[in-house]
């Protein structure tokens, strides 16, 4: 049974006051169901951005609610807030942010070290997570030796690794070659196959197209919000 995972309510992000107000988000409402693979696009400064960071619990809004998987955490401060992105969100990143001189499997452990899970459990979802990824036989490798493709694999084992209720991934695929974005895309439709919630923020037509809805912002407001055809059929 799905249930809604993202629920944003009549959002408002303003930056300024008076006739100088800006107003990256204006009135957004989404919702977001478990289980949906879902692309975000929109020009530079359309908004999707602040909506990204707004649903990953970076930013707070002006106005109005956000309620991620059930939780209301529109007036959480900053420590209950990296509760939630600990526990309830995978971020996967344009530039990998992976750690220089570690190993992929330290770098998937990471997070979890951050929630206090022990080193065992912690080797476990790691080794799986890598697994899952395709990269099992380069665990034991840092960052400088693997491709980029690979290093935004250890990038997506690390944010599956703690077992999130939602899967964030910000224009994933802005650092890759077309193979590797070929390669990733498909990464994303195994993980969405096996029942993960998926946003992407993308201004790439062919990466909004492996998603099966798509929602498209322009000037901080949702212009259309369509399930994608080419997948429905």
């Amino acid at each position: 049974m799905t249930h809604t995972v993202i629920d944003v309510r009549n959002a408002v992000k303003q930056y300024g006051a008076g006739q100088s107000a800006i107003f990256a988000l204006a009135d957004v409402s989404i919702q977001i169901e478990s289980g949906e693979y879902v692309a975000i696009m929109g020009p530079s400064g359309s908004g999707k951005s602040t909506l990204m960071n707004i649903m990953g619990a970076l930013d707070n809004l002006t106005s109005g609610e956000y309620f991620l998987d059930g939780i209301e955490i529109s007036s959480m401060d900053e420590d209950a807030l990296s509760i939630v992105r600990g526990r309830k969100i995978g971020f996967i990143f344009q530039s990998f942010n992976l750690i220089p001189r570690t190993t992929a499997i330290a770098n998937v452990e990471l997070p979890l070290a951050y929630q206090g899970i022990k080193s065992a459990e912690r080797k476990m979802r790691a080794t799986k997570a890598l697994e899952v990824v395709g990269l099992a036989d380069r665990m034991d490798h840092e960052p400088t030796e693997l491709s980029g493709g690979q290093q935004q694999r250890v990038a997506v084992a690390r944010a599956l690794a703690t077992r999130p209720s939602l899967l964030l991934a910000d224009e994933p695929t802005g650092a890759l070659d077309s193979k590797s974005t070929h390669d990733l895309l498909d990464l994303f439709d195994q993980i969405n196959a096996a029942g993960r919630t998926v946003v992407v923020i993308t201004h790439e037509n062919d990466v909004a197209d492996r998603a099966k809805r798509i929602i498209r912002m322009r000037d901080g407001k949702i212009i259309s919000d369509e399930i994608n055809a080419k997948k429905a059929s």
